[in-house]
């Protein structure tokens, strides 16, 4: 639909284009040789222009992208929940941890499963460059607004809406979104309830059937090691007494460190759709609070399905100055951690002395408010 032209992704009809310009641009071999080391550029951008459609080069080249970054960058990863997609096409809110694998990850099981893949939503601000867009929309991705004035914002957001619900109703495709405005940088994933208004702009329909077309599945990401956690920490530091303004390239930056960082173990899962039931009891309070409560019910479904690893107990437990959770951790791996974190945090450029605390306490909870989260459901 022309309506979508602005943000949609693109079709098998304008693949072949936007390969070529792929191919042909001179950043393709020094990223293949980052993903791929040790290997002929020029072959894997002779497999590039083979592929005919996005299914094949996402169920192909995708594939072999992601699980190279996997082999080079995980200890170990696992997945779970894949019985929780139905025929029925999904809404996936997914809680946020990395600018660009959190969605390829996802995208990556499904496509070792043989299930078809995702279209993806991807802020505005990260549309930048026609190298970047060409890459983000041959990969399904989709653009939502992320800035400008307050009316033009609204008339984004009803727009990416109605895509959204076009393409689950119409297209019969599904779609990932982050649950909130970016990654979540203090490691306290929470839905924002802007996220589920834009959902309902799209619909006259009342609060029940309008969200239970969208059949809404949280997804739950988990990192050993999270995802860019020192330029995180330093983020948040200087917004603590001043506002943080990004630097130019500054979110390409945080896309390669967070693809090449080592994360450890590394866990996703899909988790049961919200049911009729809950927007049933969501639907009894007020406007505002039906969105509340809905995103506490996303947020449970995500800390229930939490990977705790032994970083997150041992951030937990320093914090707080308990031993709660000794038994999953051993005094080396608590002295391994404590060493990464304060060598980290020393070449953070804004570390001066008598500030390191604060920074240590700001990184501690990074990886302690997992647990935190998962404790509250109790």
């Amino acid at each position: 639909m022309e309506k979508f032209d602005s943000i949609r992704p693109y079709n098998d009809k304008e693949f072949a284009a936007a390969i070529k310009r792929i191919t042909n641009h001179e950043y393709l071999p020094i990223i293949i040789n980052t993903v791929f080391l040790n290997t002929d550029a020029q072959q894997y951008i002779k497999g590039m222009k083979s592929y005919k459609t996005v299914r094949d080069f996402q169920h192909g080249f995708m594939r072999d992208v992601v699980e190279n970054i996997l082999k080079k960058t995980a200890t170990d990863f696992t997945y779970n929940g894949l019985e929780n997609v139905t025929s029925k096409c999904n809404m996936f809110v997914s809680n946020h941890r990395d600018i660009a694998l959190d969605a390829a990850i996802l995208c990556y099981v499904f496509a070792i499963n043989d299930m078809e893949c995702f279209e993806v939503a991807i802020g505005s601000n990260l549309m930048q460059g026609d190298f970047v867009i060409d890459i983000a929309k041959i990969n399904k991705m989709f653009k939502i607004a992320r800035s400008g004035s307050a009316k033009d914002f609204y008339r984004d957001s009803i727009l990416a809406s109605e895509y959204m619900r076009h393409v689950i109703n119409d297209k019969k495709e599904s779609v990932w979104i982050a649950q909130r405005n970016g990654r979540t940088k203090d490691g306290d994933d929470k839905t924002e309830l802007g996220v589920l208004k834009m959902f309902s702009l799209s619909s006259d329909k009342a609060f029940v059937e309008n969200f239970a077309e969208l059949n809404i599945t949280p997804i739950a990401i988990s990192y050993e090691y999270e995802p860019c956690d020192f330029l995180k920490t330093m983020e948040l530091y200087i917004s603590s007494f001043q506002k943080y303004v990004k630097e130019p390239g500054e979110d390409l930056r945080s896309i390669i460190a967070g693809i090449m960082q080592q994360k450890g173990k590394i866990n996703i899962s899909v988790t049961p759709s919200i049911t009729r039931e809950e927007l049933e009891y969501c639907d009894q309070f007020e406007k505002n609070a039906k969105f509340t409560h809905l995103a506490e019910i996303i947020d449970k479904r995500i800390y229930q399905n939490y990977k705790l690893f032994k970083n997150n107990y041992i951030a937990y437990d320093i914090l707080n100055g308990t031993h709660t959770y000794e038994d999953q951790y051993s005094n080396d791996d608590k002295d391994n951690f404590v060493e990464y974190m304060r060598s980290g945090l020393s070449k953070l450029p804004c570390t001066k002395d008598g500030e390191m605390t604060e920074m240590e306490n700001i990184f501690l909870k990074m990886y302690a408010n997992p647990v935190k989260n998962f404790i509250n459901l109790k």
